[in-house]
């Protein structure tokens, strides 16, 4: 029988020295739900952003999603305006331009539409204000550091990396960002989902009581993939069906479940500190993808939170949250009920024509994060969501990793893990890199006892700093 070349390392990669890059562990700072009755003010949302100068903007990925994003960003407000493409493929750019043409009548210069694995700078450095950022997530890390290097305000979509290396470069990227006074959006939408966010000022204010658990789910069917074109090369295939390669996308654990994830964040108001996961590959026909995943996340003080998400066809499909408190439970988007299933709070959705309720808000929040991300800008109050949604992709990665090698994952080792997934070279032609589908179990290996000492050091010293933060 032919030895498995699956190992641990291959998806936890070697643990690296405490602080890689700069970085410390960050921790999100919220309200504390555990404080009952405190008042937390919601953000006021507008349904336009405010005029003001042109604001030019760039788009780095002119695929489905970024054609998506540069409508809604070009629908937030007046005086704004898309100057500059760029993807790696032609025909992305052409189809994006038409769009754009279609629906806003503007029509983007020839000579400011770039195509290649560079085109992401050229469109930096095209004289833009802001940049939108829709490639394959792989490629986030390295776009968002040029952006920000460049002092350029972004909207960029989840999830913010695929692995340890990049999730860490971006929260580097995020403080960098903060120190220049720059606005960064990331996708996350629920957080400008007004129902979302009038839920979330309950809770805070102590409704639910102290969050104890939950579940959140993202189950629905197959997205999409791309047969092999004899007249692509493989690294063409490959990011044309990026949503089934684990290097160019996390595997759908953190591209697509990264919003329920950053949602338990976000009502939680820290992030879980370690994973045990399971998943498995049923029906998903090319790539090296799981296509479904269950991960039980601990957080600090022994809370658990159940995660589940799965894209198969012809199943039970379910797209949401639901956080159990002490004195109650919320489905963080509209209601939340008291322990005997009564309701204390329900969000008053706008009625239409006839006066019944729609169910949904006044503004797609799609379209609402580039109001905000415009009004930010023009009003010169800054927000940045980088660092969040960093980590939420690095919760993502964990429930990744322990589903893969089966075995318990930490977010400690997350922040000292130097894996970097995807090629050294990018050209057109092979793609040097391990294609292996995941099987847990072969993917353990024992560490060294060199490994075992400096990890041990590395608690100690990490143990040493949280007691020296203490005092």
């Amino acid at each position: 029988m032919k030895k498995s070349s699956i190992s641990r390392r291959n998806f936890i990669g070697r643990a690296a020295t405490v602080g890689v890059a700069g970085v410390v562990a960050p921790t999100i700072i919220t309200s504390c739900s555990r404080e009952a009755k405190k008042v937390v003010a919601i953000p006021t949302f507008l349904d336009k952003a405010p005029d003001g100068p042109v604001l030019k903007a760039g788009l780095i990925g002119c695929g489905g999603r970024g054609t998506g994003a540069i409508d809604q960003f070009l629908s937030a407000g007046p005086n704004l305006q898309v100057i500059a493409l760029g993807d790696t493929f032609q025909d992305r750019v052409d189809a994006c331009k038409a769009s754009i043409k279609e629906k806003h009548g503007q029509e983007v210069p020839a000579e400011n539409c770039f195509v290649g694995f560079d085109a992401y700078q050229k469109v930096i450095d095209s004289g833009v204000d802001v940049v939108l950022m829709a490639t394959p997530p792989f490629f986030r890390p390295e776009h968002l550091a040029a952006a920000v290097a460049a002092k350029k305000h972004v909207f960029a979509e989840k999830p913010v990396a695929v692995d340890p290396t990049g999730a860490r470069s971006v929260m580097a990227t995020a403080k960098k960002a903060e120190g220049l006074g720059l606005t960064i959006v990331t996708g996350t939408q629920r957080r400008h989902q007004r129902d979302y966010v009038a839920n979330w000022q309950q809770v805070q204010q102590g409704l639910v009581g102290q969050l104890v658990g939950g579940n959140v789910w993202w189950n629905g069917g197959k997205l999409w993939h791309r047969d092999n074109n004899p007249s692509w090369t493989e690294m063409e295939w490959m990011i044309r069906n990026w949503v089934n390669w684990c290097w160019l996308s996390g595997d759908h654990i953190v591209e697509q479940h990264v919003h329920n994830l950053d949602v338990m964040n976000w009502f939680f108001g820290v992030h879980p500190v370690k994973a045990v996961g399971m998943g498995s590959r049923l029906r998903r026909v090319t790539g090296d993808q799981y296509d479904n995943f269950s991960v039980d996340y601990t957080f600090e003080d022994g809370r658990h939170v159940h995660s589940m998400c799965r894209q198969i066809n012809g199943c039970a499909n379910n797209v949401s949250e639901r956080l159990q408190g002490s004195k109650g439970s919320t489905n963080c988007q509209n209601t939340i009920l008291d322990l005997a299933g009564t309701e204390l709070w329900k969000y008053q959705y706008p009625l239409d024509k006839d006066g019944k309720p729609t169910n949904r808000v006044s503004v797609d929040p799609y379209l609402q994060e580039h109001i905000d991300f415009v009004t930010a800008i023009r009003t010169g109050k800054p927000f940045n969501e980088l660092e969040n949604t960093a980590i939420s992709t690095m919760v993502g990665i964990m429930g990744r990793i322990s589903a893969y090698t089966g075995k318990e994952t930490t977010y400690e080792e997350m922040m000292n893990s130097d894996l970097k997934l995807g090629p050294t070279v990018f050209a057109f032609g092979p793609v040097d890199i391990p294609k292996e589908v995941p099987i847990a179990g072969l993917a353990y290996v024992p560490p060294t006892p060199e490994e075992e000492a400096a990890a041990a050091k590395r608690r100690a010293e990490r143990q040493a700093q949280r007691q020296a933060a203490k005092k």
